[in-house]
């Protein structure tokens, strides 16, 4: 029996012998490179803690002792330490492991955190609630030095020096990556310790140590500490555990050590690459144009014609598309690290200094920039265009990367528009119809994966495209104007396929792209007024969005046609394939179309339909 299957929780690691731990570490890497080639995963960061988790379950008792990882994505080996060998088939799919912490898997996994530069906060607070209770406890944060890019970390830091018999450990695992290089003044002094960069400080002399730099807030230091060496960490950890106050760890790792293909990757050192050859480390994957090559694409040709363009990332680089942009035009592209709300208050000084900022990013990551959307830009009427890249369902990732909440949240933002394009086509014509607006925020947000193919309209309504009209079967007694079905995004191809299917069963059916999904076409109003129903569809929350603003817009017009939303539930989702999802949401075709047809086939039908739930 190999050593790996004889791990089963932490105590097994603990009984292993020294001599038993490059063995160990080996089978760990063999086993990471094998499983994630077929499921796709976050391969990189995990070849790169293999000894550090080794280490950490050898000198921590965990559970007792509280191991939080940032971001969480940095868990694999974590995972296979503590019993979850099994579920590596399934990684990442509907019935296997999170490719987070999950404390619905285990006990030793405290936070779900996928965000990065929240661990120290956490583990202030559980050093907190430790001495209040009086429980010995260590709370122990591996943070990666991406992560102390966001402003977060600091405050938490700055809280944790000011309790010095409150004992954190801090692990600094640097390996001089997020996805991409790490930037920033921070990064440079971590670089220079590494011997990446010459150690300068902003006065032209030699920087001051790392040591200085941490104990100055108030921290102990130990380190640099081999990060692949589990006898020297090891000895850190142990010394640190020992200190009963707030340390920092310093230790240097390598993003894909042990595995050639990740090593050799300079993009990122395989972050999280899809299914791939575990031999030579090639993509899988059916080659296709993607959202995010279509916004990239555009942009570029933007940036052409327009100097005043530039663009803006919060570490993402490449996984926001602005990569073909950074090669074109250097000098206008600010990668800021990963610090969503210091990216979108900068975006607003460049905007106050006459350029038009495009800021790239994750649906998800937004949320953490709410504030400064609302305060620093559009209280300003400030022209900047954010690309949410990943909106709505991204399934795999689970709960906190579903882009499932950026329109009920930006919706109240006064002066701020939203485009919600179909396909490609329309992603090109949207993001420059966005960056035409010159007085106040726009938004372009856009899913996950392959783009849709082009779907061209068949008419217009007031500024809308007209997609289909059913006129239904021949004997229908309602007419061609039974459903005004309302698609929007990505969802839109669904609706026209719904609306077939839908007409199929005798009723007449009008399928609409509203193209800006905020503000609402006035012509929306008349439209309802000559429909017994009202559907619309959105690759977001039910709450706060687009259904529930059309239905605000048609109560104050006084139109009483039923408004049914369909959309995301308020609750957090598991992880599954984004098809999956969506089925179980009812947002296909066959969903959408069994349930308005069920509507208009119930004791509801014509008279009784406008005594449906106004928004169900």
């Amino acid at each position: 029996m190999r050593l790996l299957e004889k791990i089963t929780c932490p105590q097994d690691v603990r009984r292993l012998e020294p001599s038993q731990l490059p063995g160990i570490a080996a089978e760990i890497r063999d086993f990471l490179v094998a499983t994630v080639s077929r499921t796709g995963g976050h391969i990189g960061p995990n070849l790169g803690v293999v000894e550090l988790t080794l280490a950490l379950h050898r000198v921590f008792e965990s559970p007792k002792d509280r191991l939080l990882f940032d971001t969480g994505h940095q868990t694999y080996v974590h995972k296979l330490l503590t019993g979850r060998r099994a579920g590596f088939d399934k990684l990442r799919q509907r019935g296997g492991l999170s490719g987070y912490p999950s404390r619905a898997e285990s006990e030793h996994d405290v936070i779900e955190n996928s965000h990065a530069s929240t661990a120290l906060s956490y583990a202030d607070g559980l050093a907190r609630a430790n001495r209040l209770r009086g429980d010995d406890g260590q709370v122990v944060a591996v943070i990666g030095d991406g992560a102390l890019t966001g402003g977060m970390a600091w405050e938490a830091l700055n809280n944790i020096a000011g309790c010095q018999d409150q004992p954190v450990v801090i692990v600094l695992n640097d390996n001089g990556r997020s996805y991409s290089p790490t930037i920033g003044g921070f990064a440079s002094h971590l670089a220079s310790l590494r011997g990446e960069t010459d150690p300068v400080g902003p006065d032209g002399g030699p920087a001051p140590a790392p040591r200085a730099m941490f104990e100055g807030l108030g921290l102990a230091y130990l380190g640099p500490v081999d990060g692949h060496d589990v006898a020297a960490l090891e000895e850190a950890l142990g010394t640190a555990r020992g200190l009963g106050r707030p340390v920092v760890v310093h230790c240097i790792t390598k993003k894909g050590y042990g595995y050639a293909p990740a090593e050799n990757d300079a993009e990122d050192c395989f972050h999280g690459p899809g299914a791939f050859d575990p031999l030579t480390g090639t993509s899988l994957a059916a080659p296709t144009t993607s959202w995010t090559d279509v916004f990239g694409d555009e942009l570029v040709k933007i940036g052409t014609e327009r100097s005043d363009v530039v663009a803006l990332t919060a570490a993402m680089l490449h996984p926001t598309g602005l990569a073909e942009f950074a090669e074109a035009y250097p000098e206008r592209v600010f990668d800021v690290g990963i610090a969503e709300q210091h990216a979108v208050t900068c975006a607003a000084g460049l905007a106050l200094g006459g350029l038009h900022p495009v800021v790239a990013v994750y649906a998800t990551f937004l949320n953490r920039a709410f504030d400064q959307v609302l305060m620093d830009v559009a209280l300003h009427r400030l022209p900047v265009t954010f690309a949410l890249d990943r909106a709505g369902v991204t399934g795999s990732d689970g709960a906190s990367h579903n882009g499932m909440w950026d329109m009920s949240m930006l919706y109240p933002v006064p002066g701020l528009r939203i485009a919600a394009p179909r396909d490609g086509a329309r992603l090109r014509e949207l993001l420059r119809e966005a960056v035409d607006i010159d007085d106040g925020p726009t938004v372009i947000r856009y899913p996950k994966g392959g783009a849709t193919a082009d779907l061209e309209a068949v008419g217009r309504l007031g500024g809308m495209d007209v997609l289909s009209r059913c006129p239904g079967l021949e004997q229908s007694p309602y007419g061609v104007e039974d459903v005004l079905l309302i698609g929007v995004g990505s969802l839109a191809g669904t609706c026209v396929d719904a609306g077939r299917l839908i007409a199929a069963q005798g009723l007449g059916v009008t399928v609409v792209d509203p193209r800006w999904a905020k503000p609402l076409d006035p012509a929306l109003v008349d439209a309802a007024r000559r429909h017994r129903l009202v559907a619309v569809v959105e690759d977001n929350s039910r709450v706060g969005a687009v259904g529930d603003a059309v239905a605000r817009m048609l109560r104050d017009a006084d139109v009483d046609t039923p408004v049914r939303t369909f959309g995301i539930p308020s609750e957090f989702l598991q992880h599954a394939g984004r098809p999956e999802i969506l089925a179980d949401l009812g947002l296909t075709a066959q969903g959408l179309a069994r349930t308005l047809t069920h509507l208009f086939h119930s004791a509801a039908v014509d008279s009784g339909l406008r005594s449906l739930p106004l928004h169900a």
